[in-house]
């Protein structure tokens, strides 16, 4: 599976969901997982390892109707943006369908860009949000109360606004490396004057925190020229 933020995709017709897999792999940002029908994606949903960052959704599926669906999944408490496609213009869908819960609808036929546009868009709106929550290793990740949770539910560990900020930038680019000087200009800002041995120092004392063994890191590594994220280390 290629390194990304993963996208669940759920679409019926073979050609267009293979299109859309095909264009939000290409971008490079995301990974797509796969379904054609609302039971495969309960089952992606389902699953003690599942992590999805969005759901791209069609509303007519065989097994049933994808704003049902959407509700289902709310109601469940997944938090993270639900785009929903579907043939249907009219006033009365758009509505039911946000109304479902979903974040956004695109009616077909569109431009695979304007739907990558719109998925970036409300990435970057819930990645700032109270809701956002993500899973990094063994660790549940809420950005906005500045924790991570173990996973007994138990163990709340804090975190700096700095450590927040190196986490969820990592994460948006999971597991590519990121050089010291990007991480720097994008946490601390360009003309901020700090060195690499202030964001080696955080980085550190993050280890210190979410690694088993910091000796021997998992989750957040050293790569040539700078750090790398693996958000699914276990």
């Amino acid at each position: 599976m290629s390194a990304g933020r993963p996208i669940l995709i759920v679409e019926d017709d073979d050609a267009l969901r293979q299109v859309l897999a095909d264009q939000v792999a290409s971008s490079g940002v995301f990974q797509s997982i796969e379904a054609a029908t609302l039971d495969e994606a309960n089952r992606y949903l389902g699953a003690a390892e599942a992590r999805f960052d969005s759901i791209i959704l069609d509303i007519n599926l065989p097994d049933g109707d994808g704003r049902d669906f959407c509700a289902r999944v709310r109601r469940q408490g997944h938090t993270m943006p639900i785009i929903m496609l579907t043939g249907a213009t009219g006033e009365d869908d758009v509505v039911s369908g946000l109304g479902a819960g979903a974040n956004d609808y695109i009616a077909k036929p569109f431009r695979v860009n304007e739907l990558l546009a719109r998925l970036q868009a409300q990435l970057r709106l819930f990645d700032t949000s109270e809701d956002a929550v993500f899973t990094i290793g063994p660790y549940t990740f809420r950005p906005a109360a500045k924790i991570l949770i173990g996973p007994d539910k138990k163990q709340r560990i804090r975190l700096t606004a700095k450590e927040v900020d190196i986490l969820k930038f990592l994460y948006r680019h999971a597991n590519r490396v990121i050089s010291r000087q990007v991480l720097l200009d994008e946490v601390w800002g360009y003309n901020a004057g700090v060195t690499t041995h202030t964001l080696e120092t955080h980085v550190y004392r993050l280890r210190q925190k979410i690694e088993n063994d910091p000796s021997n890191c998992r989750i957040l590594m050293t790569a040539p020229g700078g750090y790398r994220l693996d958000p699914t280390a276990p």
